[in-house]
């Protein structure tokens, strides 16, 4: 299985939010396995619908079923959401398994193209927000040491050490 990239990208990778029963199962290394339903899936991830969580870290083979067929990729489980949904990164994933999560993923993305745009819209909202900020924050800065000064300056003319 070819590993996957883990560097850091500045757009969000696209995800699909599956609707209905997508059961999948996760097969732990002693051969254990456990049911769960796949509500959302990316190409680096997803997120699982589980009786109780699982170990966070537990390295597990996940399998499920697309329209395109099976996918079967090495995942590890992170840290849960809730105590039923927890998420999940792809840490190996097979060349055809990988193309296969992309049709899928596409599939479904194009049908959710008006919240992806709402997402966006969001985003940029939000990176405005986060440039202003620092402005407010250097302007306080300044009022606050003028403040200071002023205060100082009152002080010592009050006990005559400055004239």
């Amino acid at each position: 299985m070819d590993s996957l990239p883990q560097s850091r990208q500045p757009w969000r990778v696209p995800r699909a939010h599956l609707e209905g029963n997508t059961p999948t199962v996760l097969r732990f290394p002693n051969g254990q396995r456990v049911g769960a339903n796949l509500q959302v899936i990316s190409l680096t991830g997803g997120l699982l619908s589980l009786s109780q969580p699982v170990v966070q870290g537990s390295r597990v083979k996940l399998m499920f079923l697309t329209g395109a067929g099976s996918v079967l990729g090495g995942a590890e489980m992170l840290r849960p959401v809730t105590n039923a949904l927890q998420p999940f990164r792809f840490v190996s994933l097979a060349a055809d398994d990988h193309r296969r999560l992309g049709t899928l993923i596409w599939e479904r993305s194009s049908q959710n193209k008006f919240e992806q745009d709402w997402i966006e819209k969001l985003r940029a909202a939000s990176e405005q927000h986060e440039e202003a900020r620092p402005r407010r924050f250097k302007l306080a800065g300044a009022v606050g040491l003028v403040t200071i000064g002023v205060a100082t300056a009152a002080y010592l003319m009050h006990f005559g050490l400055l004239k």
